[in-house]
């Protein structure tokens, strides 16, 4: 691969990782397996370290999947979406390191064997639980705070929620320390998630995809007592080693059970790589009997003195790995196919399956991805097939079994038109799908396109499925604009809405008019601009005027925008009916000029490279935001094109010995503060900064030969890696 076809890939990848990490973490609807997504963040991995010119800082490989759904703002207690307050973690809540295969656990096993030089070691395997992540605290024996997993760095506060479920305990009893934090999941059962749903569909409400899901979004709910009707249950495994003195994580966890905390009881101790495949090979058959989804199993070092010596990388422990489990299968017959259309008009088939229970849910549909997927599996109507979940989430099907299939059975025609609208569809030769180019006419497309303008990320408008499809219907809506030339009286014609429910979609109408641009420009749905690529180009043009009169020479310059997205910003913005909405949407009072969105607070690291490393006085995210709002870019990883190594304590030796060979600055947090203007934005948390221009220059410019302060920190004692966040 050439380097613009890696940064064209990276671009995409990183843009499908951050997406899927969203619809999984936050919106509780996950679109791709657990397997795939993995697959994708190795292949990710692989072009970062391959073409290390184009890693960055914020790529997904760096950064703990995060269940927050709301940027965090200076203030002392930050709110979500939903309303709960966000708290930082006393220790991050790192995520596991993830295989697929035996072989992997053997090269966790020599790279721990070998980073310990002989000091003898256990394996605790433990169940890996299908639930969303808790971290909670106890003092004096009673429960004071219960946070989400977050970002990893910070959570939301869930207390009154948790307190709610039955099987944590409120007061603990026995010899348990003052103060401690231990973590686990919260799982939806079986039982539970059926009865949810069954309850869910009758008030005609879409059910759970589900346990995990069901269980994070009852975890999240406003109301505590409804929390208390949903039957979730918890399972703790790990107090931080920091938080308590144990010699072993098992008896840290027998310590637990015995203050009534609820602990797993299927944990064992392993002393070799027979030992944890004879317990994979166990459960791999036996967790299709419990009560509760489990993924796979986890392998830890059971000493926490040698958990403390193999440390952390950025995103997960050295210590710790977690090997999932091949996805469940089951065959059934394939009742027929229908062909949907996307809101960019890509027509994916989908099966429909005789009911067939998997991986505790009912499944009744399945993706075929494309033609060219129905054309491998040589698919036919009628057929048995062997569907999987991989991950635990998506259907889909893998194979089909040729004793089942009748005579002259005939194969499928994919469609050579719409499905919806009837126009001739296209396929490029670099796409795998075909399309539906009627973009402003196709009555699937446009519908799918409002209900991405409305969504929590875009423009955040009281409107979902039912509610666009009701808007279509009545003749009310084919553009976003038309939203925004909805009345009330419009809305009480029609069947189901109430006065109060009137006034609160308006309501909300009114509230996305001071949604910054950068999200306005997401929820055009623009093809291939996701999040991130819509804040970037937002924030390097400033506003529609300067992106609709760009070229796709200076569009390209963004980072992470390559040729494809490039073109398809142009031609997006040559379309005379997309202006037009453009323009009715300003009129409309819509941030279209960047008026709202976070401005740069200087140019003083304009151009320059920061890579940070240790920890600071305020969380290294906002550190790192602190870095881009006076204009410069914070690297991932030290490499020629860094500016200067911004290292707090306990940076990691790597980077500081690569600083020392490259001749790159090392710099303190006092002596990057001393480099901003004097006068910080109020609730920054920041002091003023300030520093004379010649002295600026020395910490801009790598002098010639080693760095007079490279490898040192502070008073020049030696540093151990320890990359936390």
């Amino acid at each position: 691969m050439d380097e613009q076809a890696a940064k064209i890939r990276i671009a995409q990848l990183r843009e499908i990782l951050r997406e899927n990490s969203r619809r999984y973490y936050v919106d509780n609807a996950p679109t791709m397996s657990d397997y795939e997504f993995d697959l994708l963040m190795h292949e990710l991995e692989r072009l970062e370290a391959d073409f290390p010119q184009f890693d960055s800082a914020d790529s997904p490989t760096h950064r703990v999947g995060s269940d927050l759904d709301a940027p965090v703002g200076a203030n002392a207690e930050p709110l979500s979406r939903q309303g709960f307050v966000q708290r930082p973690h006393r220790y991050p809540m790192l995520s596991l390191g993830n295989t697929y295969s035996i072989e992997e656990i053997e090269e966790f096993a020599a790279r721990s064997d070998k980073t310990l030089d002989g000091i003898p070691f256990s394996y605790s395997c433990e169940l890996k639980f299908d639930g969303t992540a808790i971290c909670l605290t106890y003092r004096g024996g009673k429960l004071i705070q219960a946070l989400t997993r977050g970002d990893g760095i910070q959570g939301d506060d869930v207390t009154e929620n948790v307190r709610r479920i039955a099987s944590i305990p409120q007061q603990l009893h026995g010899d348990f320390p003052e103060e401690f934090e231990i973590r686990g999941e919260i799982l939806m059962p079986y039982a539970a998630f059926d009865a949810l749903n069954r309850e869910r569909e009758a008030q005609e409400e879409a059910p759970f995809a589900n346990p995990r899901n069901a269980a994070s979004g009852s975890l999240k709910l406003i109301d505590p007592e409804e929390v208390a009707h949903r039957g979730l249950i918890c399972t703790l495994y790990h107090i931080p080693a920091e938080s308590v003195s144990f010699a072993s994580h098992a008896e840290a966890l027998d310590a637990a059970e015995s203050w009534g905390l609820p602990v797993s009881g299927e944990r064992r101790l392993c002393r070799d790589i027979a030992g944890i495949k004879a317990y994979i090979d166990h459960w791999d058959k036996e967790r299709k009997f419990l009560p509760y989804a489990t993924d796979g199993i986890v392998i830890k070092i059971n000493e926490l003195a040698c958990q403390r010596a193999l440390g952390y990388t950025a995103k997960s422990p050295r210590w710790a790995v977690a090997y999932k489990f091949k996805a469940e299968q089951a065959c059934t017959e394939l009742l027929g196919i229908d062909y949907q259309v996307g809101r960019t008009g890509a027509v994916t088939p989908v099966a429909n399956l005789a009911p067939v229970q998997l991986s505790g849910t009912l499944v009744k549909r399945a993706t075929l991805n494309n033609a060219d997927q129905m054309a491998l599996l040589d698919i036919r109507t009628g057929d048995w097939v062997y569907v999987e979940k991989g991950g635990e989430i998506i259907p889909k099907i893998t194979g089909i079994d040729p004793s089942h299939r009748a005579a002259g059975a005939q194969r499928p025609v994919f469609p050579d038109r719409c499905p919806d609208c009837g126009t001739p569809l296209v396929k490029a030769e670099t796409e795998a799908k075909w399309f539906c180019p009627n973009q402003d006419g196709c009555p699937m497309q446009i519908k799918g396109r409002l209900l991405h303008f409305v969504s929590r990320k875009a423009m955040d408008i009281l409107a979902g499925e039912a509610t666009v499809e009701q808007f279509y219907d009545a003749g009310l809506v084919r553009t976003a604009a038309d939203l925004y030339d909805i009345s009330k009286y419009q809305l009480l014609s029609l069947e189901g809405w109430q006065d109060r429910a009137a006034d609160r979609f308006l309501e909300s109408l009114e509230a996305s008019k001071q949604v910054p641009f950068e999200r306005v420009l997401f929820a055009l749905g623009i093809r291939y601009v996701g999040e991130t690529t819509a804040r970037g180009i937002a924030r390097h043009f400033g506003g529609v005027d300067a992106i609709a009169e760009a070229t796709q020479e200076q569009l390209s310059e963004i980072d992470d925008v390559g040729e494809v997205i490039a073109r398809s910003v142009y031609e997006y913005f040559r379309n005379p009916a997309h202006l037009e909405q453009i323009e009715r949407l300003r009129k409309a009072g819509l941030r279209l000029d960047g008026a709202g969105a976070e401005t740069a607070l200087s140019d003083v690291l304009a151009g320059k490279t920061v890579v940070i490393s240790g920890n600071f006085s305020i969380s290294r995210e906002r550190m790192k935001e602190l870095i881009t709002a006076h204009g410069g870019k914070a690297g991932s990883s030290v490499s020629g094109s860094t500016a200067f190594l911004l290292a707090g304590t306990k940076p990691g030796p790597e980077k500081l010995k690569k600083c020392e060979k490259l001749g790159i600055p090392v710099v303190s947090e006092e002596e990057f503060l001393a480099m901003l203007p004097e006068s910080q934005p109020a609730g920054s948390g920041l002091p003023s900064g300030g520093v004379s221009a010649a002295e600026r220059g020395r910490l801009f410019s790598p002098p010639e030969g080693k760095p007079a302060d490279a490898g040192v920190v502070g008073n020049g004692e030696a540093v151990e890696e320890l990359t936390l966040f």
